[in-house]
């Protein structure tokens, strides 16, 4: 178990999720945290990595370290999304185990499961069927982990675990355009139009897909705790396990900006996966609860991106 004098790396440190957990394990009185961000080490180089992990000397890894985005840029980019993640993942597990790493937590996605999976989906849908297309890239990548988790439990005993959570969003998203997942993108269009008083705003898809959307401060507790508590090989899924449909989110997201204009659906765009909720009976069972609801975290992620990003 952690202790409060573990030193503890974060890999990813900078990014949303990676930020979430050195805040919750701050706020818990974990000082010694080793912040590993893009400027500190390339982890797509094993050889930076060894190195980093020998200057560094960390007990405990997180990995929160990845090349992610929304349905575009998964198109756009499918080569550069799974070779960057494969060799993160990779070069991070594999110099954990040799440099006697305490413990390892492994995050992925619940774009993981197939495009037609039993709902909600259980842990066991892994492998059921075929991935959704506009991101298997990206989604064959996080299988690869867990199962690189997986086999090194097997083979020399390391304590590796992985969590997989449904869509994320909260301070430190990206809000790019076209390069970000759909909550933030979808904040910063409806944000510009009403400032630049659009009379209409352009939506992927026809709106009917469900998602799942869950804040990124409550994923930090799901994996402190399973840091603490889970040491079995199988991955969890993390989520509300409640959706909405991306309609719905766009007139939600809509209501918090104060935008009065028309919402238009671009029906030549792609809608991606129908649906995809998680069953997260596993991960409720160690104790753990989301606690920020949807609206709540939506206004809380717009007024950081107006302070933060504006």
């Amino acid at each position: 178990m952690l202790n409060k004098k573990s030193k503890i790396l974060v890999a990813g440190s900078n990014g949303m999720v990676g930020s979430s957990i050195i805040r919750n394990l701050e706020s818990k009185g974990y000082l010694n945290i080793i912040k590993g961000t893009r400027d500190d080490v390339d982890f797509t180089n094993q050889d930076e990595t060894e190195r980093y992990f020998c200057s560094e000397e960390p007990e405990y890894v997180f990995i929160a370290a990845a090349k992610a985005g929304g349905i575009m840029a998964n198109k756009k980019y499918p080569g550069q999304f799974i070779y960057d993640n494969l060799m993160i993942q990779s070069n991070i597990i594999d110099t954990s185990y040799n440099y006697g790493i305490k413990k390892l937590l492994f995050l992925g996605s619940s774009c993981i499961y197939p495009k037609y999976p039993n709902l909600p989906i259980s842990e066991n849908e892994l492998l059921s069927g075929p991935l959704e297309t506009s991101n298997d890239s990206y989604a064959i990548a996080k299988i690869a982990g867990i199962k690189m988790c997986q086999a090194y439990r097997k083979q020399y005993n390391f304590n590796a675990i992985s969590l997989m959570p449904t869509n994320l969003y909260g301070p430190n998203d990206n809000f790019h355009l076209e390069n970000s997942h759909v909550l933030p993108a979808l904040l910063r269009k409806f944000h510009e139009a009403k400032k630049s008083n659009c009379l209409n705003v352009e939506c992927w898809g026809d709106g009917s897909a469900m998602r799942e959307f869950l804040h990124v401060d409550d994923l930090a507790e799901a994996c402190y705790i399973c840091m603490q508590t889970y040491n079995e090989s199988e991955h969890i899924n993390v989520g509300t396990g409640e959706d909405v449909s991306i309609k719905e989110l766009s007139e939600i997201i809509s209501t918090i900006v104060k935008y009065s204009g028309k919402i238009n659906w671009d029906t030549s765009k792609p809608n991606g996966t129908p649906r995809k909720v998680l069953n997260v009976d596993k991960i409720k069972s160690l104790g753990w609860n989301p606690k920020v609801n949807l609206k709540d975290g939506i206004e809380k992620t717009y007024q950081w991106y107006k302070n933060n990003i504006l």
